[in-house]
This record gives structure tokens, C-alpha cells and sequence, in this order.
């Protein structure tokens, strides 16, 4: 009776909704209630016909589960297992994968939500580009959510009221303005929108989510996937460019990431990466399947699981799950109806990528309040839960790298523009949480903790892109301490043991099968009448047999008395 009480019990507590709460790219908020076995793709569903989204392989949903680590919602899964907290849910819907031309996409509404990803990428430092292309891509948005200028209603000085990026001018925001004016008079909100993705669509780190990690040296870099390939970052610069064409193979071991490329003449090289933590490194390592398997494959049909595993170590196996980037293109163009209506007007004021229609600039707002109303780029606090859109910074090792800033403050020069003088992710906060992380950039140290901004402080030279250039094979991954490395031997032998001992197991197994057992199976009967079976058989396992009987029967005689 109290076993069915219990019983029924758990039953109706299966059967209670999850409420989930689902930050969208224009800062407003969707709610839905769920079956708490619901899958991933429930909630994605709900999602896309709220936004009214048909071209919705684009997107995805993150989560941050209860050790701060980031994830992408499979959708196959199940969301109370995946999230491993206790609801209500707190996820929010992003730009999963790029489109490689976002003029190229079928519907308005799509393009429109693409925009408000990317305009979140400039302002927390993800899109680096110049500062002429900066001004440009600021007055598109301008045009976009007010329209053409007005003398009436915007007097002089009226950008500078208002944040699209990191770090403001005086003379950018004077530029910003002069275009707005002079250029873009005329141009519809969704013309806007698209010469702004046109113009994002050309820069480096179009669609970057960085990954914060350390290389074979044990410099600080990032690591991210774009629609073309796979980067690494240092600084302001990038590094590294490999087409997902040459990228062969992707595996992790604990917190070390492998990139096996492609060269010419058959010859392959390994990129070797530490990340901050094993999760951190497992969340890179899946990314990178996916961004492969969407942008490199010509059919889902070619998706195949992939293991990060070999003989002794124990790996994960993940499979794609969804159509790639040509099916995704193929089925849009099919899409015929009429297009839907998009609310721009009515969005909700932002936490962490200010609206042109409600956002004030820093340097507009008492230092004594500017905590209370805007966040920078390192130091947000409920943004940096918002955002979710990369790794978070979570190991002690990494954060070495990034000393604090003691100096001066990095601010734009007229040359170029570099938000954040590094790609550096949106951590994650708790609400007691005040990052402060500063990166030397050609042996100036700079920060984005301070929220003045001096103009004439300092800047930073041209971005520079070099080539791409791979490193040789003979460089090795970072030495590990002795303990550490005594530990991992020590699981290595123990590993081999185990799995000699099951093949001996199997073996002995498998004899006694062969000799023993009255099997009238084939491939059975075609072994035994084998003649080097035979002269084992009596040779051998006859005697072997005899001995271990007479070893056993003095013990099964006195268990018998």
C-alpha cells in the first residue's frame, strides 16, 4: 500500500509542468510550461511558431547549468536531464550557426533576428573590425530603429546618447552621426538591416563564439568556428585559418583539444589547445562537430557519430542531429507565404545590448550610477546570464593569463577599431560577481573595468591579420605537473590491465564453448574438426581439465559432509 502511495506519488510529480523562461535576441521574455520529460525540441518548437520562424536551423538554445558551464539544448534529449537543476528553467534562444550570406536568406523575419545576433556580437566586443567599419555598421542600426534623420527630433550630439559599441569617441560618435545624415537617408528598416549584415558578413570574425583557452606555449588564445572554418585568436589578431575542408578530425582528452588538419602532399599537422576546464574543453570539442557537420557536409545522410575516445581512455561519442547548411538553403527556398509582420517598436529595454530607443552612452551617465545602469563588457551583471553565448571563463590557470589591469584604459583610435582588444567571452556572473580581466595587446596592458573613457588615453595600432601559418608537428602539448601525470600513467596501466583481463576472460570463454558444450553450430562444428583443435583438445585442455578436477574434489567432498 505504501510502495503504490510512493508510487503514485512520483507519478502525478512526473506529471507536473516545468515552467521555462526563454530570453529571446531582442531582450524580451518568453514563457511556456512543459512536461518535465519534454524534449529539446518541444521547447524549440513553442519557440519558432511564437516568432512566427520558419527558416529555424539557424538557431538554437543555451543553458548554463549549475557549475556555470554553458551548453547548446540538445534536442533530442530531455530538458530536466540536460539542465540538471530544479525549475523553473532560465535558457535563452541565439544564432546557433551563421549563414554563410545572410542576404541569401528567404524571409525578413530571419534576417531580422540574424541582425539582432550580430548587433549583440559588436557591442560585447565579438565582431572586431575597423573604425570606419565601425561607424558604418553604428549608423546602420540607427537607421534601422529611427528612421531617417530629423533635425527636430534629433539635435547635435544625439548619438552620443546612445551605445552600439565597447567603447565610444567623441570623433567616432561625430562619424557615427555624419553618416546617419548624409548617407543612409531613405533606406527602410529592413534595407538597413541587410546592408548591415552585408558589411558584418565581410570582417574576420563574422559569427565568431569564442572559447577561451591556451596553447602549446601556454599563450592565452580563443578558439572559434565561423561559416568558412575554424580560428584561433591572440589579441586582436588571428592567428590561425583553417578551412572546415582541411580540418579532418577534432578530439579531447580531459582538457586538452586536438585539431588534426589536412596539408598538402599528404601530410597532416595537430593543433594542440589546453581549454579551462574538461567540460569547457567537451562543450569546444561538440561545437566543433556541429559547426563541421552543418557547414562542410552535402546531406544529413553523411552525419556520422563521432568518439573523442581511443583503446585506454574513456571518450564521448556525439552524432549531429539536424539538416546542414544545403538542405536548410534548398528548404527555404521552397518557403511560400505571405511575410510575417515583425514588431520592431516594441522591444523591452535591454540588459546587455542597449537599444538605440532607450540605451544611454556611458560617459552620458554620473559615475556614480553607471554600474546601476549600464554594464561594460567584462563587468555585466544580469547580461553576463543573458547573453550565454560563449564559453565561460571558470579555471584558475586561464585567469592567470589575463592579469589585471593596472595601467591605462583601451579606447578606439581612429585606425582601428578593437572592442575589447581580445575576443574575450561574456562570463558567467553571480550576483555578487565583479569581473575584471585586462590583456596585453603589443605590451600595452589594457582593461575594461574602469568606465571613463579618455579619448586621448591610448589606442591601439592597425588590426593586424597575418597570414595563415600552422605549427610545426613537433611542437608538443604543455607539460602537466608530476602528480598529474603519475595519476594519468597510473589510470593508463590499470585501463590495460582490465582490458587484458576481459580478452583473457573471452578467451577462456569462448574454449570452453569449443570444447565443452554440445553446440551444433557451424562455424562451432568447423573449428572443432579442425586438427589443430584436436591436439589442443587432448593434448592440452584434457590434462588441464583432469588437474583442476582433482584439485576441486577434496573441497566439493568436504562441502558435501
Amino acid at each position: 500500500m505504501m510502495l503504490s502511495r510512493l508510487m503514485s506519488g512520483s507519478n502525478r510529480s512526473l506529471d507536473l509542468p516545468c515552467v521555462c523562461t526563454v530570453r529571446l535576441l531582442d531582450d524580451s521574455e518568453y514563457t511556456c510550461n512543459v512536461q518535465r520529460d519534454a524534449k529539446g525540441q518541444q521547447l524549440f518548437d513553442l519557440l519558432c511558431h511564437h516568432l512566427n520562424l520558419l527558416e529555424k536551423d539557424y538557431f538554437g538554445i543555451r543553458y548554463v547549468d549549475p557549475d556555470k558551464q554553458r551548453h547548446w539544448l540538445e534536442f533530442s534529449k530531455g530538458i530536466a536531464k540536460q539542465m540538471r537543476a530544479r525549475p523553473p528553467f532560465i535558457l535563452c534562444f541565439r544564432v546557433k550557426f551563421y549563414p554563410p550570406d545572410p542576404a541569401a536568406l528567404k524571409e525578413e523575419i530571419t534576417r531580422y533576428l540574424v541582425f539582432l545576433q550580430v548587433k549583440r556580437d559588436l557591442y560585447h566586443g565579438r565582431l572586431l573590425c575597423k573604425t570606419s567599419d565601425a561607424a558604418l555598421l553604428a549608423a546602420y542600426i540607427l537607421q534601422a530603429e529611427i528612421g531617417d534623420y530629423d533635425p527636430g527630433k534629433h539635435p547635435e550630439g544625439y548619438s552620443s546618447k546612445f551605445q552600439f559599441l565597447p567603447k565610444h569617441s567623441e570623433k567616432l560618435e561625430r562619424r557615427i552621426a555624419e553618416i546617419h545624415r548624409s548617407e543612409l537617408s531613405g533606406l527602410l528598416p529592413a534595407q538597413a538591416e541587410l546592408c548591415f549584415l552585408r558589411k558584418a558578413q565581410t570582417l574576420e570574425t563574422y559569427g565568431v563564439d569564442p572559447h577561451p583557452c591556451k596553447d602549446v606555449s601556454g599563450n592565452s588564445a580563443f578558439l572559434a568556428f565561423t561559416p568558412f572554418g575554424f580560428i584561433v585568436l591572440q589579441g586582436n589578431k588571428r592567428v590561425h585559418f583553417i578551412k572546415w575542408s582541411d580540418a579532418t578530425k577534432m578530439k579531447f582528452e580531459g582538457k586538452t583539444f586536438h585539431l588534426y588538419v589536412r596539408e598538402k602532399e599528404e601530410k597532416r599537422l595537430v593543433l594542440t589547445f589546453v581549454a579551462p576546464t574538461p567540460e569547457a574543453c567537451k562543450h569546444l570539442w561538440k561545437c566543433g562537430v556541429e559547426n563541421q557537420s552543418f557547414y562542410k557536409l552535402e546531406n544529413s545522410n553523411q552525419v556520422r557519430t563521432v568518439s573523442s575516445s581511443n583503446l585506454f581512455f574513456k571518450g564521448s561519442r556525439f552524432r549531429y542531429s539536424g539538416r546542414v547548411a544545403k538542405e536548410v538553403m534548398e528548404s527555404s527556398a521552397k518557403i511560400k507565404r505571405e511575410p510575417p509582420e515583425i514588431h520592431r517598436a516594441g522591444m523591452v529595454p535591454s540588459r546587455s545590448c542597449p537599444s538605440i530607443s532607450h540605451g544611454l552612452r556611458l560617459s552620458s551617465v554620473p559615475r556614480t550610477r553607471r554600474r546601476a545602469v549600464h554594464i561594460s563588457i567584462m563587468e555585466g551583471l544580469e547580461s553576463l546570464r543573458d547573453s550565454a553565448h560563449s564559453t565561460p571563463v571558470r579555471s584558475t590557470d586561464h585567469l592567470d593569463a589575463l592579469s589585471p589591469c593596472t595601467s591605462r584604459e583601451t579606447v578606439i583610435s581612429d585606425e582601428a577599431y578593437t572592442p575589447c582588444s581580445s575576443i574575450l567571452p561574456t562570463p558567467v556572473c553571480e550576483s555578487n560577481l565583479e569581473l575584471s580581466f585586462g590583456q596585453q595587446v603589443n605590451g600595452t596592458t589594457c582593461t575594461t573595468q574602469d568606465e571613463e573613457s579618455d579619448p586621448s588615453a591610448s589606442s591601439i595600432p592597425d588590426l593586424e591579420i597575418p597570414p595563415p601559418a600552422l605549427p610545426g608537428p613537433e611542437r608538443a602539448s604543455p607539460k602537466e605537473p608530476e602528480p598529474q601525470q603519475a595519476n594519468t600513467f597510473l589510470q593508463s596501466v590499470l585501463r590495460l590491465l582490465a582490458v587484458t583481463l576481459c580478452l583473457l576472460l573471452a578467451l577462456l570463454l569462448l574454449l570452453v564453448i569449443l570444447a565443452e558444450s554440445d553446440l551444433e553450430l557451424a562455424f562451432l562444428r568447423d573449428i572443432r574438426l579442425t586438427p589443430e583443435f584436436q591436439q589442443f583438445h587432448y593434448q592440452y585442455f584434457c590434462p588441464l581439465r583432469r588437474w583442476v578436477s582433482c584439485k576441486l574434489h577434496p573441497l566439493i567432498r568436504l562441502i558435501d559432509s
